[in-house]
């Protein structure tokens, strides 16, 4: 099946913090769009306050069949939460510091890349984390946390990451590699719950985090599955054997264990912090997680001869203008 690509019309939703040069974004992007035959895109800026979700869902109700993310994975998120229920599609212009939903799907991070996977018209599903709190429900594309992953995420500076990218993280981790252990329950499913003394519990919708180290072996951003990590070093010696078996990836890595799950609920004695897809969030002693199965469509490379990955987008055109209550 091959897109109609007339007249399609789209948004780009863009953090202004991630970017060098705005006027040079709106042109390349604006230029692509109409040679190929698409209308003028629509444009949104994220603010403190809504960093994407409204943004997302405002295209959509003018009518957008295509929204476009430009910044990091906090803003892919929020963009893709507001995409939620629709049929308008996401497509992934990455200018941050982690770029894991970019990693894990091979989407390249050149601008001009980026949308000419949009304009082939190659169109996946994907899962998405649904983290269910007092406050509302929020959706993550990669992966939520609980413990030392956003005790490092909040310990590391936007300068440290803006000067050495995604390395920063590790500096932002060896402040914390000696703090003390959370007790935690994790119920996955039905079973009965998992208590341990750990470090950090993760729950995934995809394997590989920065510099291309896959954690979770099996993890497939489209599989209907959540992947859980339960980290429970409790020396230096155990996060370098840790270390060392992830980065060899290894089948069996020391002081990790790893289960599979539609719902994970994690509680632990104290409040700890917690983050989705990079972004730190308020702490809190409990962390809700259910999978939200081919919650939204992805732009994505088109291999030749797809067609399950062909997307019409002039049937997602009178589709993409509904807005499905999904929370």
């Amino acid at each position: 099946m091959e897109v109609r690509r007339r007249g399609v019309r789209s948004a780009v939703v863009v953090n202004p913090a991630k970017l060098d040069d705005p006027d040079d974004l709106r042109e390349t992007v604006t230029t692509a769009l109409v040679r190929a035959g698409w209308a003028e895109p629509d444009w949104y800026e994220t603010t403190v306050e809504d960093p994407g979700r409204g943004q997302s869902r405002a295209a959509v109700e003018a009518g957008a069949e295509v929204v476009f993310a430009c910044g990091g994975d906090g803003t892919i998120m929020s963009c893709a939460s507001g995409l939620v229920g629709t049929d308008a599609a996401l497509a992934v212009l990455p200018s941050g510091t982690g770029n894991l939903l970019a990693a894990n799907l091979g989407l390249s991070g050149d601008l001009a890349a980026g949308v000419a996977v949009a304009v082939e018209g190659g169109r996946r599903r994907l899962d998405l984390g649904l983290v269910r709190g007092r406050d509302g429900d929020r959706y993550f594309t990669v992966m939520a946390g609980m413990g030392f992953d956003a005790q490092m995420l909040g310990s590391t500076s936007e300068t440290t990451k803006a000067r050495i990218g995604w390395l920063a993280y590790l500096f932002g981790g060896l402040k914390h590699l000696r703090d003390r252990p959370m007790r935690v329950a994790v119920r996955i499913d039905d079973a009965p719950p998992l208590r341990r003394r750990a470090r950090a519990v993760l729950v995934a919708n995809v394997g590989r985090l920065q510099g291309g180290v896959r954690l979770f072996a099996e993890a497939e951003p489209d599989d209907g599955w959540l992947d859980v990590a339960i980290l429970t070093p409790r020396t230096l010696a155990h996060w370098a054997a840790l270390g060392w078996a992830v980065v060899r990836r290894r089948r069996r890595v020391p002081r990790m264990e790893t289960y599979r799950g539609h719902r994970v609920h994690v509680t632990s004695n104290r409040p700890q912090p917690r983050e989705l897809d990079g972004d730190v969030i308020e702490p809190g002693r409990s962390l809700k997680v259910e999978v939200r199965a081919r919650a939204i469509w992805l732009c994505v490379p088109r291999p030749a001869g797809a067609d399950d990955l062909a997307y019409d987008a002039d049937a997602a055109g009178r589709r993409g203008r509904r807005l499905v209550e999904s929370e």
